[in-house]
């Protein structure tokens, strides 16, 4: 088969209709990389798109969300985890992929591209650009063998997990989300409580326009003592990993270790469906008490996160970021990617 790469639009149907068909015959399935899941994340005036390349190699497929800045467009990898993923023969498909991918990058305005790559697979090509080491993440290897896992745990867990069982809280699968009201009441507390960025605090429609794309990759968990749920977390689930990826405790009930309960169970569901690994993620600040309470789950879980990044136009950058600055009327955050969208450094 000769490759050619493809840019997929998800606004249009027939792109659509082939992006979901390739995603649907790759083994691991992301959901990070479904079109309706960059479409939660992707503001009205911004494009959600897919670079796709097949060949007798093998498949690459590459979702993103291509911006609008001034006179130019610039690109970003979804909330979470985002990247070139593939499946074959990663080093043939890397040698024609880049080349073609960078040429329609240049030759269509993009300024830069932003990566939040993938932790813990091998389903990524090699990226070309620049890579940035962020916070470490935690991923739970996960088998069916219930006393290896028990067992991997730190002592503390296993200790909060028997905690809660002797309070007689009970875990309650809600793949639909009946108990939405509940999650958004405790997420929203827990989100004021850790003064997170307002970047983290979703409304509650995108969770409804979750349940509506992504029926069969979301599934909330909930703790509950008597009928009033006390911790809930939302995962989302691939072929073979489900992914922590909001939820919070009622503060009141922090004693009665809700949470290490839940995790234990949501890692017991996992192992039932044939998932692999369960990954947690990180903290807000590397090393901080979120982490902390993650790696407990997995002292010998802990990847690197890293950020991948690329200028292909030196000129637009350079014009951009002086704007930027005329903008914001302060330095800007030195670390912080592209730096035309960066903030004032504090």
């Amino acid at each position: 088969m000769a490759a050619a790469l493809v840019i997929l639009d998800a606004r249009v149907a027939s792109d659509r209709e082939r992006w979901i068909e390739t995603w649907s015959r790759w083994p691991a399935r992301e959901v990070q990389a479904h079109p309706a899941y960059l479409e939660l994340f992707a503001a009205p005036d911004e494009l959600v798109r897919a670079a796709s390349l097949e060949s007798s190699s093998g498949v690459v497929l590459y979702p993103f969300v291509q911006r609008r800045i001034f006179d130019a467009t610039d690109l970003t990898s979804p909330y979470g985890y985002g990247g070139p993923y593939s499946w074959g023969n990663r080093e043939e498909l890397a040698a024609v992929f880049w080349p073609a991918f960078d040429e329609w990058a240049r030759s269509t305005g993009v300024v830069t591209e932003f990566v939040r790559v993938a932790v813990g697979t091998s389903d990524l090509l090699a990226y070309p650009g620049d890579l940035m080491s962020r916070q470490h993440n935690v991923i739970v290897a996960i088998d069916r063998d219930a006393n290896a896992i028990w067992a991997r745990y730190a002592h503390k867990v296993r200790k909060n997990v028997n905690k809660a069982r002797a309070a007689n809280l009970r875990i309650e699968v809600d793949p639909t989300g009946k108990r939405l009201d509940a999650f958004m009441g405790i997420y929203l507390a827990t989100m004021s409580r850790r003064a997170a960025d307002d970047r983290y605090r979703f409304s509650p429609e995108l969770f409804l326009r979750m349940a509506e794309t992504l029926p069969d990759q979301i599934v909330y968990f909930h703790a509950l003592l008597g009928e009033e749920v006390v911790s809930t977390e939302l995962a989302l689930v691939s072929a073979t990993s489900i992914y922590s990826f909001l939820g919070g405790t009622d503060e009141r009930f922090f004693d009665l270790r809700p949470n290490d309960l839940l995790k234990h169970e949501m890692i017991g569901w996992a192992a039932e469906h044939g998932k692999t690994r369960f990954v947690l993620g990180g903290g807000f600040a590397p090393d901080d008490g979120i982490f902390q309470y993650k790696k407990a789950f997995a002292p010998d879980g802990v990847v690197p996160f890293f950020t991948g990044q690329r200028v292909f136009d030196l000129a637009s950058y350079e014009r951009l970021t002086r704007a930027r600055e005329a903008e914001v009327g302060a330095p800007l955050a030195p670390s912080f990617f592209p730096q035309y969208r960066a903030p004032a450094a504090s």
